[in-house]
């Protein structure tokens, strides 16, 4: 039987149509707006820290970069080489056997060994600028208290805390790789050299015109006095985007980026920055990835070549000036006092101020073959650079053996310094750039430190050994570059215009 519907009943029913027809078009409008979202996500623009330092290029910003880190890199390099200007004084002072003054050369790169995987880790966990600015208080304030040493032993135990701290200054070199583009790189890295040779020259300056008339003590003191002005400047460097980056500051980062950008006149790529990595640990420089790179360069930095063998070059010519052990055709007086008698040793022979010219023109050598390592990067390649100018630093050390004029001598220590500070040029630029930016610093933590064991080996050849024979103390320094130089070859990883990985999936592999 039919049943009519009454109004209210009908009234319900077209309200309940009403209610579904709405929700269905509710539904298909957030599915719209869904859809959208997801179209717009995959279509929004995105930049990398690579990307942005290619857009950013060189200008302004690199400039005030490289000349407040090229004045630490200054202060570095007077620090490293006071070793070889005050040997003779404290020699005398004292009255050092040849194993004492050379101990405390081991005992600052024993220091630069200890703290350098420390700084290293430190810099990739908490950033580079914290590292290198605090090195930069550290080996100021102790280098000034070696002034006031006692005795010997507080001598050995402050520059050894010296040494601790120049450790931590050498994570500058990250902090400037990190902000360089990489068709830069090549030509700008080496340029670093001149800082250092300023850093050599300004030493062996105040030696010169210091050490006669006030002493050793005043001549650490003064030099000092660069490093009170640096700190003030340090504030002008930023923290590098890189790291900031990798450890989850991408807000900073972009700041960071925005502020170089503004300096050089430029725009930074449109969109968001990405690129959010995990930090690294020590396990990434032995992964499948980098095993074999990290092996080879712990063997070509501590396997004695970079620091063995530049320490080596100026620590010899030193000590081959100090105690007259050239074997020269035209000596003069000055060159006739001798070290070593039958009964006896001569404590204190100081320096001439020919000899101070000679280490002057010495200095230059790693100024002056600057446009050929840079040739020779660019054109060559990291790795065959390395094999190049290894090989070449063998032969010219084996050359320093035999007999000549002191014009001849000065021409190939010329060399020699030239040789090995092209190589340390190389093999920074090389480390600096192969590893990924979660363990950059750490891996050049690790390849500094493993370098120091050279370092600390490389005063009893040169200060000791050369003593008895200056043949058998230059030959581990030419043996150890030709094995080394060989090695090179091994190398699975050639990073000529490469961008910086930011991690160890992002490695390109070109083996032989």
């Amino acid at each position: 039987m039919y049943v009519p519907q009454t109004h209210d009943e009908n009234m319900m029913g077209d309200h309940m149509k009403t209610q579904l027809v709405n929700a269905i078009h509710l539904q298909e409008v957030e599915m719209q707006e869904k859809s959208k979202q997801i179209a717009n996500h995959s279509t929004e623009l995105t930049y990398t820290v690579e990307d942005a330092v290619e857009t950013i290029g060189f200008g302004r910003f690199h400039i005030l970069l490289f000349c407040i880190m090229g004045s630490a890199t200054i202060v570095e390099a007077m620090e490293i080489m006071l070793l070889a200007v005050v040997s003779p004084e404290i020699r005398c002072e004292w009255h050092l056997q040849d194993w004492q003054v050379a101990l405390v050369s081991t005992m600052v790169f024993l220091g630069f060994m200890l703290c350098g995987v420390l700084s290293g880790y430190i810099s990739d966990r908490y950033g580079r600028w914290k590292v290198v600015f605090g090195g930069f208080v550290w080996s100021a304030y102790f280098s000034l208290l070696t002034s006031f040493a006692p005795t010997y032993s507080w001598f050995i135990f402050l520059r050894s805390l010296v040494g601790c701290g120049v450790a931590a200054v050498s994570q500058g070199f990250v902090l400037k790789t990190e902000f360089i583009p990489a068709k830069h790189r090549a030509n700008l890295l080496p340029l670093a050299t001149i800082f250092w040779m300023l850093g050599s020259m300004l030493i062996i300056l105040l030696g010169m015109e210091v050490v006669p008339t006030l002493g050793w003590r005043w001549m650490i003191r003064i030099s000092v006095a660069p490093s009170i002005l640096l700190i003030f400047l340090f504030k002008f460097i930023p923290e590098s985007a890189r790291y900031n980056v990798s450890a989850g500051n991408v807000d900073e980062a972009v700041r960071t980026l925005q502020w170089i950008a503004k300096m050089n006149r430029v725009s930074l790529p449109e969109g968001r920055l990405v690129e959010k990595e995990s930090r690294g640990s020590w396990k990434i420089l032995l992964s499948p990835a980098l095993r074999r790179t990290s092996l080879l360069l712990w063997c070509s930095w501590g396997g004695f070549v970079a620091s063995f063998a530049y320490y080596g070059s100026v620590l010899s010519s030193s000590e081959l000036l100090e105690k007259n052990l050239l074997c020269v055709i035209d000596p003069d007086e000055e060159h006739s006092v001798k070290h070593r008698h039958e009964d006896s040793l001569c404590y204190c022979i100081p320096f001439a101020q020919s000899d101070y010219q000679t280490l002057m023109i010495s200095c230059l050598g790693e100024f002056g073959l600057i446009p050929l390592n840079i040739c020779l990067l660019n054109v060559c390649g990291r790795r065959r650079t390395l094999t190049i100018l290894q090989l070449l630093a063998a032969v010219l050390f084996m050359l320093l053996s035999i007999c000549t004029t002191m014009f001849g001598f000065t021409v190939l220590l010329f060399l020699v310094r030239a040789s090995v500070s092209m190589n340390f040029n190389a093999v920074y630029i090389y480390t600096a750039e192969v590893y990924p930016t979660v363990a950059r610093s750490l891996g050049m933590g690790f390849c500094t430190s493993f370098s120091r064991i050279g370092g600390m080996i490389a005063p009893f050849i040169a200060q000791v050994l050369m003593s008895e024979s200056v043949i058998l103390a230059l030959s581990p320094f030419a043996v150890a570059c030709f094995i080394c130089g060989l090695a090179n070859f091994l190398l699975p990883i050639e990073t000529k215009g490469r961008a910086l990985a930011q991690n160890e999936s992002n490695l390109v592999y070109i083996y032989h």
